[in-house]
């Protein structure tokens, strides 16, 4: 998530770099026949290991994971490099930056084998095929349960409850313009509240107090008090823009393992995120790159995300493990946009979002 994974991720535009079969060979500068693949991605990109080596003892590839901070950074990062790419395939862009990723060029027609398991509401860039769906999820406010129990206070639901009184210097974010769930959120305002909505609503929600940090590992790891890492690094902020499925990995992460859930979802603040992986224009690998595609979209791997990314699968008949269904059910009713009106507007919302809460 995303949380996604509950492991210390890469911060800001440094790269962390993982082999997922030891060192790299004489091949791995790509040429047209190298055997190892390359997948750049935001820094909660994750798998189980036999997955991944199962997939290279079929295909004959290595694969190389550079991973780069939050989506936002790492989709701007992967636009500066496009003419020289870090990588062959990208993970990670999603339906708040998916005009962003295209218009720049970013990646090049690929129609990936099994795609047509695919839910049609996930392929936004259908027919061109620059992009394939891997997972989707809900960005929505998660709370403390033991912060509002000994206040005696209901926990918000709704976007309207964040800026009531009691709520006032409870709430944290992300910032809208380097972090995904921070522009996701953003989005699911402009969603609820329309254009001219939007705006008042935020000057209503920065005068209650709302803090605005730069990415989600901070929001979330360190200032939100129901995760078990924001505990440890006194995090006072009972309210946190995460993920519907984030309580999930507060319960199966947990030691010893709690019986329900420490946090809980405001299930009126949901926003719904898409996320797609492309081959990178200039791959250096482009069989390997397609190849790698196409594992992402098979069962196998899709069964393998939930508890590795804390993402629900998009392929048709792939399953999800009982305790991701029942700490973290997708949400029923979330905030969505058409991704035209998010590629027409975007730029200007965080501009003006940015004036109005940053200043």
């Amino acid at each position: 998530m995303h949380i996604r994974t509950f492991v210390a991720a890469a911060v800001g535009l440094g790269l962390v770099t993982l082999s997922a079969c030891g060192s790299s060979s004489s091949d791995d500068a790509g040429s047209g026949g190298s055997k190892t693949v390359t997948l750049v991605s935001h820094g909660s990109f994750g798998y189980s290991k036999d997955v991944l080596k199962a997939f290279e003892k079929e295909s004959g590839y290595k694969v190389k994971v550079l991973k780069s901070g939050d989506a936002g950074q790492a989709v701007n990062q992967a636009i500066l490099t496009k003419d020289n790419p870090q990588g062959d395939v990208f993970f990670g862009v999603d339906n708040t930056l998916l005009s962003r990723a295209l218009d720049n060029g970013l990646f090049q027609p690929y129609e990936a084998k099994g795609l047509d398991k695919v839910g049609a509401a996930y392929q936004l860039d259908k027919g061109k095929h620059r992009v394939t769906p891997i997972d989707s999820g809900d960005i929505c406010v998660n709370y403390d349960k033991a912060y509002f129990s000994e206040k005696k206070i209901a926990p918000p639901q709704t976007f309207d409850d964040l800026v009531k009184p009691e709520y006032k210097n409870l709430l944290v974010t992300e910032n809208a313009s380097t972090s995904s769930p921070g522009l996701g959120f953003v989005l699911g305002t402009a969603a609820k509240y329309g254009d001219g909505g939007w705006e008042g609503y935020w000057k209503k929600l920065k005068a209650n107090g709302v803090k605005v940090v730069d990415g989600w590992e901070q929001a979330y790891y360190q200032e939100f008090s129901g995760s078990t890492d924001g505990k440890k690094a006194g995090g006072d902020r009972p309210l946190v823009v995460s993920y519907a499925s984030s309580p999930p990995a507060e319960v199966i992460y947990a030691k010893p393992r709690p019986k329900t859930a420490p946090t809980g979802v405001a299930t009126g603040t949901c926003f719904r995120q898409i996320e797609f992986a492309g081959l990178l224009s200039n791959a250096r690998n482009a069989e390997g790159g397609k190849a790698l595609i196409d594992f992402l979209i098979s069962k196998r791997f899709q069964e393998d995300m939930p508890l590795n990314m804390f993402v629900y699968p998009v392929v048709e008949g792939a399953s999800v493990p009982a305790d991701f269904a029942e700490y973290g059910p997708a949400a029923k009713d979330p905030e969505t946009m058409a991704p035209a009106k998010i590629a027409e507007n975007r730029d200007e919302w965080v501009k003006s979002w940015t004036s109005l809460v940053l200043k």
